[in-house]
């Protein structure tokens, strides 16, 4: 689960930066922001629900 929030967040975060470097796209930073902002929290809520696996 924490893998698949990780590769979310890399997601937005690269679907930010693209809308923020393109111009006409800034709604695409504005929507990357938001997705990022909504799974760091989901993240960060869901964290104490599992412990990590002990290798």
């Amino acid at each position: 689960m924490l893998r698949f929030l990780g590769l979310l967040l890399a997601v937005w975060l690269v679907v930010s930066i693209i809308g923020a470097v393109i111009e006409g796209l800034f709604w695409l930073t504005v929507i990357g922001v938001v997705l990022f902002v909504g799974t760091a929290a989901i993240g960060w809520a869901r964290r104490d629900q599992r412990e990590l696996p002990r290798r």
